[in-house]
């Protein structure tokens, strides 16, 4: 098997990357890495610190390798879909989103999560806009429009300054499948 491509799913809280994973990942016929923080915070209560978000992102970071060794480890008779002969690896939220969480929230991060940052590679990143209506959850911090919009924005700022490559992904559940697919197409082939 060659290397795995792993795509990220970025954006602010509702703006369907949960989903959007999950219907690629039925679509490639591959793994997806759901996003760590949902369940530490369901174990552990909405109430979270500083320090709770190096630990949400440390469980994010092990919960990916645990994924990729799964998929790496895959059944030849059951394999995935392939791309030049490289497996398609999906990821809800990666060490950008801690990034973006630790300052919106504490204005300032981890260095752990910075030097993950500068270590871990990715091959292509979905950018969700937040033009879905918001749904609320009782883990969701951020129903106004206005502050999703500004979260948004400093994650394109991120991606514009950053060398892999991004599509920007919007419009309904259906739209964004497609416009996904079309991304991943034109990356990879």
């Amino acid at each position: 098997m060659e290397t795995i491509k792993k795509i990220v799913v970025i954006g602010p809280e509702s703006t369907g990357k949960s989903t959007l994973c999950q219907k690629l990942a039925d679509h490639y016929n591959t793994l997806w890495v759901p996003e760590y923080a949902r369940e530490y915070l369901e174990k552990h209560g909405p109430e979270y610190n500083y320090e709770d978000l190096y630990d949400i992102a440390v469980g994010q970071f092990q919960l990916e390798d645990e994924t990729q060794s799964k998929l790496q480890n895959t059944d030849s008779g059951h394999s995935p879909f392939t791309i030049h002969h490289s497996p398609l690896l999906f990821i809800d939220t990666d060490m950008y989103v801690m990034k973006v969480w630790s300052e919106f929230v504490f204005n300032k991060c981890n260095n752990w999560i910075l030097n993950r940052i500068a270590e871990r590679k990715y091959d292509l990143y979905l950018l969700c806009d937040v033009d879905l209506p918001w749904t609320k959850d009782d883990l969701r911090e951020y129903p106004d429009i206005k502050v999703r919009k500004k979260l948004f924005h400093f994650y394109k700022d991120i991606l514009v300054n950053q060398k892999v490559p991004w599509c920007h992904i919007s419009g309904d559940y259906d739209e964004r499948l497609s416009k996904a697919i079309n991304c991943i197409e034109n990356a990879f082939n």
